[in-house]
């Protein structure tokens, strides 16, 4: 009986001391006056270029990353690998505008990808398209009537050549590849180029996989339309399907361009369409694999309940569940110690430059409700089962 609440399966990785870190990490994010002071004060101190990469190191980036380099996360990989969760190596550095850092990211997204390709314990690999090429080309790109210039058509042909050959190297490799959904303004092309690459290697399996925000409201339907698309021309269509992370800038942007918001009116919206795209992509199946990016327990629970409702094995090769490290092991672990396919996202990179990944992490942690209080609850409940067991 799959159970959510069972502490003992859940921390099972993790030693009394990782528990302790964790407990006082957690308490930490659990006060945004906190957050919002220590996100003050890091930038403050790297202006100043003070020495407080190792404290950031030994602190939020141990619980959250998997190290500075591929081969720093290998202890982890191998540790989550030992009792059956995989691990899907993302590349967190952001904010890059150079062509020579964009090749530099794509030389370590493809290193990823061969990676996995000789790694029983990496299901996926995961890119964003951000990461190789510069946002206003991605926008321009996305424009409903474009018409750049001929400097602008080369540098978004670039851009495009960068995402192929990622999308290539995954499929000479057969690994699963996850393109990460971004903000609406630049999502259409990202959309556009996902599908060119379905329609090219998912004939028979799910390689190339769309990431699907449902804090979008107009995301049922989109993806209603997908199987339309994917029925009609033969394929499958991959999702990763997550509630969102670009909410506040969305809401904000909507509001100063005098646009509709494009985002759900409120969470009960985004957790009954996330649940409803949960029932659609079960109920036909045919043309779907799904990868359930979650840490909600109630959607996750469900969607074992509607793989059991159509006979599919809880190891079924078409369905995962993902969360991120450092969080929610409690749905990780226990749906791995009940047959489930199950992944964590584990970020890496030079630990300056993962910092915008790290400080967006706290700042979830304190702003989804209860999500804090849930980690410190199950944290505590371990170790005092552990030390009535002593």
């Amino acid at each position: 009986m799959l159970d959510f609440s069972n502490t003992e399966v859940a921390f099972q990785s993790k030693s009394d001391r990782d528990l302790k870190r964790a407990n006082l990490l957690f308490k930490v994010i659990a006060s945004p006056r906190v957050v919002t002071f220590g996100k003050w004060a890091t930038s403050i101190a790297l202006a100043l270029r003070l020495p407080i990469s190792g404290l950031i190191k030994a602190t939020i980036f141990k619980q959250f990353c998997g190290g500075e380099r591929i081969e720093d996360c290998v202890p982890r990989i191998n540790e989550l690998g030992a009792f059956g969760v995989g691990t899907i190596l993302d590349y967190s550095v952001e904010g890059k505008t150079s062509d020579e850092d964009f090749e530099h990211t794509t030389k370590i997204i493809l290193s990823t990808i061969h990676m996995a390709a000789e790694s029983k314990h990496i299901p996926f690999a995961v890119f964003k398209v951000s990461g190789i090429g510069r946002f206003d080309l991605l926008e321009k790109a996305s424009e409903t009537d474009p018409n750049p210039d001929e400097l602008t058509q080369i540098e978004i042909a670039a851009v495009k050549s960068r995402f192929e050959r990622i999308c290539d190297a995954a499929a000479t490799h057969g690994v699963r590849l996850f393109i990460d959904a971004e903000e609406t303004w630049i999502q259409p092309v990202l959309d556009n180029w996902t599908f060119e690459m379905m329609l090219k290697y998912n004939s028979t399996k799910a390689i190339i996989y769309n990431t699907v925000q449902m804090y979008r409201h107009d995301r049922l339907a989109f993806l209603k339309d997908q199987y339309e698309l994917a029925k009609s021309h033969g394929f499958i269509y991959g999702v990763k399907l997550v509630r969102g992370a670009y909410m506040e800038k969305e809401r904000e942007r909507a509001q100063a361009l005098g646009y509709p918001s494009p985002i759900q009116p409120d969470k009960a919206s985004t957790d009954r369409d996330y649940n409803e795209a949960l029932r659609f992509m079960v109920d036909h199946h045919a043309h779907f694999a799904l990868c359930a990016g979650s840490h909600n327990e109630d959607s996750s629970m469900l969607l074992t309940q509607l793989m059991a409702e159509k006979n599919l094995e809880n190891s079924h090769e078409k369905y995962f569940f993902a969360q991120l490290l450092g969080m929610s092991d409690h749905i990780s672990f226990n749906l791995a110690n009940a047959g489930y396919n199950v992944a964590k996202y584990v970020p890496f990179g030079p630990v300056k430059e993962v910092l915008p990944y790290l400080l967006r992490r706290a700042d979830e942690n304190t702003s989804v409700a209860g999500q804090t209080g849930r980690e410190l609850g199950l944290i505590s409940a371990e170790v005092m089962r552990r030390k009535g067991k002593c």
